[in-house]
């Protein structure tokens, strides 16, 4: 049986359950990456999808399923019941028609009337049933003009979509192409003593920080962002912390305290 009154669908539909997918990871690459924009891009196309399709659902519901449903519960149903008595009458007359001549003759032009009485109620209820096929082929007209503006709204948002990435790959095809530039975690150029040199890396026995005139009797540097440590020894720090330098392990690495 076809059931069901509601004026909403009740369940998500995947063109939604996409789009949010597509938005929120769109939104976690940034406004930098054109991949990132162009999920946005689909993703909100994706939910008006999802929108249109709730509306076919609603629409095809409310004016093609719930008038058959009306259908089976009433039209079909009376003429189930005409066919019912029909069938217990004709019985009954045969019953009679057989006995004739042992049982009064009212009794067998009864059954003969009954019989068909029944007859003509179940032939005129499906005769009326078949002559409403107006109705129902409107109701399936219906249907069918639904579905077709269905998936006119949805060419229209994936066409507008399809520009709207197109633009992107124009967008990101004119773009200079960057190198990488791998950024150290802290600055690692120092003075010591006269302005010796080693490793290409000049020292000094003091050194300046940046908008201010402090003076420090070790080797030191500035960090250019915040530092996170992950493993057990690292120093942790902040972006403009000084950090003193105590030991230089490899020309790469160094042990520091901050100040």
């Amino acid at each position: 049986k076809i059931r069901g009154q509601v004026k909403t669908t009740g369940y998500p539909q995947t063109e939604g359950l996409l789009g949010d997918c597509m938005i929120r990871y769109g939104r976690e690459l940034g406004d930098d990456s054109m991949f990132g924009l162009a999920l946005l891009d689909a993703g909100e196309s994706m939910k008006q999808m999802a929108e249109v399709k709730d509306s076919l659902d609603i629409n095809v519901k409310q004016n093609f399923i719930d008038p058959l449903q009306l259908l089976q519960d009433k039209d079909l149903k009376e003429i189930g019941h005409h066919l019912k008595k029909l069938e217990g009458r004709r019985l009954d007359y045969d019953y009679k028609k057989k006995r004739f001549g042992k049982i009064p003759d009212e009794e067998v032009k009864q059954a003969v009337e009954k019989f068909e009485e029944s007859k003509e109620l179940a032939e005129r209820s499906m005769f009326n049933f078949l002559e409403n096929d107006v109705e129902q082929v409107s109701q399936l007209a219906v249907f069918v003009e639904a579905a077709l503006d269905y998936h006119k709204q949805s060419t229209e948002i994936l066409e507008d979509l399809q520009s709207k990435l197109q633009n992107r790959i124009n967008v990101a095809s004119s773009r200079p192409k960057r190198e990488f530039k791998p950024k150290p975690v802290i600055t690692t150029t120092l003075e010591i003593g006269d302005n010796q040199q080693h490793n290409g890396i000049a020292y000094s026995s003091s050194i300046k920080s940046s908008g201010s005139s402090m003076h420090m009797d070790q080797p030191c540097c500035q960090a250019l962002y915040d530092f996170e440590p992950e493993n057990e020894g690292e120093l942790g720090f902040k972006e403009g912390d000084i950090i003193t330098l105590t030991n230089q392990i490899d020309e790469n690495w160094y042990e520091g305290m901050l100040n």
